[in-house]
This record gives C-alpha cells, sequence and structure tokens, in this order.
C-alpha cells in the first residue's frame, strides 16, 4: 500500500478531536477541518466503538481526514480497526514502541503525541531520535504525566518555540484551550503546522462546540467558508 500524502490548503492545518457521530463530523468537514479524530482508547468517554458504526465511518461522503486515536494497543486490534473504520491516520498516545510504529507507518500515516512535562523537555531531542524514522507528524502536549489527557498544565512557550524537532508538529490536545488563540497566532516555529482541538471544546463529552472551533480557527487566520 502506498501511503497518501495529507495535504492542505492553508497555512496551518486544524485537527478536531473526539468526534463520535456522523452530523458533527459532516460539520466540521464543511468548516474545512483538515482531520478528524475518533477515540478507540479503552475507558474513554468519546469511545467510538460504542457510538458509530464502521461502514457509516468508512463510507461517509467527506473530505476530512479520519484520525484513529489509540493508546498502548495491540498492532492487530489497530490495524482491525483501520479496514473496519476506513482511517486515514493513527494517532498513538501511549508508549508505542518505535518498532510498532515502523510497522504501522509501512501503510499509513501516524502521528504520535508526546506529553510535554517538564522532565519529558529535558530528554525531548532522546525521544524524537527514536521515533524519527518511524512516524509522520507529532503532536505536542502539556499533560500531568501518567495521564492520558484529561489534566493540563501550560504549554512552556518559549521552551517550544525554541526546541529542536525536525518534524511537521501540531500543538494541542488537553494542553490547547479556547483562550490560546491569539498566542497560536504569534507562535513561531519552522516545523509548526497545525492545532489539535480536543476536549476544552466539547459542549459535552462526544459533542464538539463547533462555534467555539470556527471562533478558534479565526482567531488563527484560518480561511473558512
Amino acid at each position: 500500500m502506498i501511503k497518501p500524502r495529507i495535504l492542505s490548503t492553508r497555512s496551518m492545518m486544524v485537527k478536531v478531536c473526539g468526534i463520535t457521530c456522523l452530523d458533527q463530523l459532516r460539520e466540521l468537514d464543511k468548516m474545512l477541518v483538515d482531520f478528524a479524530g475518533f477515540d478507540f482508547r479503552n475507558g474513554s468517554s468519546n469511545l467510538i466503538v460504542d457510538r458509530l458504526k464502521p461502514m457509516d465511518l468508512k463510507y461517509a461522503d467527506v473530505d476530512i481526514k479520519k484520525v484513529g486515536v489509540f493508546y498502548n494497543q495491540s498492532l492487530d486490534f489497530i490495524r482491525e480497526m483501520i479496514l473496519e473504520y476506513g482511517l486515514d491516520l493513527v494517532q498513538l498516545n501511549g508508549n508505542e514502541s518505535p518498532d510498532l510504529c515502523q510497522s504501522l507507518n509501512d501503510d499509513i500515516v501516524v502521528i504520535k503525541k508526546i506529553l510535554l512535562d517538564q522532565d519529558q523537555e529535558k530528554h525531548l531531542s532522546a525521544f524524537i531520535n527514536q521515533y524519527d524514522d518511524v512516524c509522520d507528524y507529532y503532536i505536542l502536549d502539556a499533560s500531568i504525566p501518567g495521564n492520558r489527557g484529561g489534566i493540563t498544565s501550560a504549554f512552556n512557550w518559549n521552551f517550544l518555540e525554541q526546541a529542536h524537532i525536525e518534524k511537521p508538529f501540531f500543538i494541542g490536545g488537553s494542553g490547547l484551550k479556547p483562550m490560546d488563540a491569539q498566542r497560536i497566532h504569534s507562535f513561531k516555529h519552522p516545523d509548526f503546522i497545525g492545532v489539535d482541538l480536543d476536549g476544552h471544546f466539547d459542549k459535552e463529552p462526544g459533542i464538539k462546540d463547533t462555534a467555539m472551533v470556527l471562533s478558534f480557527m479565526r482567531a488563527v487566520n484560518q480561511v473558512v467558508n
């Protein structure tokens, strides 16, 4: 299989994570959001297998790219979900090994999340060296160690602007809040390509506040219809 190139007509890409229904997927597609994240993590309140039928997502008539979000799950399970739900990318949020990333990366676009607590900041270069050849994008998130994304801490913006990444990356997840739009607008890094909007953009678990998403996109100078 030849992996598709992920392209955007805009300077900054937008990913919205935690989608659980087709109506919101279609709404985000009309807003020209680039990626929609679907949660396959055990115990998640947004668990997609409880909310959306595989065939409905697989054959949804949308241009938005479908991202499966996983956390320390097996290679066989991830591959099964890719086929059943018609995923375009996978996002790995746990302690997945470089070998597992490589096995997936042969066939599909892989995003690896990095949780930037203070200790991880010290060792970011070593982490990147392990994963540099086996994934396509990073998501940099600010989160308390051991948490899957529900408790947040603020980004160290000065560190981020000076960090040596050398791979396209998103800023977001639980570390990005609606009030950060102006900071994103002014953020400068040669490898920064987009934002990942997660739980802080929810009306309730699994239901996005699309007006808030649209407002954020406009605030960071996204071009929307």
